[in-house]
């Protein structure tokens, strides 16, 4: 009777996509105020959207935006924000968890 020999099953890691948490200002021109470019950016991409923090009038909206999720989808809607023609920029310091 033959030894069956005993194989170690490798097994294929799945891709891993390392979640973070980004806050971001947003600023939109006039032309976006009405646009629902938040609820928008949630249908596109795979993210908890939170917003911290809103200023919106006529002339300008000011938005503190909480993304949680993959990195690359972070990344992504990053990207699709600036071409949609909002201004994003990274909050620099935690002042609103006072």
């Amino acid at each position: 009777m033959a030894a069956k020999k005993k194989t170690a099953r490798k097994r294929s890691a799945a891709p891993t996509s390392t979640n973070e948490d980004r806050r971001l200002w947003l600023m939109y021109p006039p032309r976006l105020i009405q646009t629902p470019i938040i609820w928008e950016l949630s249908q596109k991409f795979a993210l908890v959207t939170n917003v911290r923090q809103a200023s919106v009038n006529d002339e300008i909206g000011i938005v503190c935006l909480e993304l949680s999720g993959p990195r690359e989808s972070i990344k992504s809607a990053i990207k699709w924000l600036g071409k949609k023609g909002v201004n994003v920029e990274p909050v620099e310091i935690n002042v609103i968890e006072s």
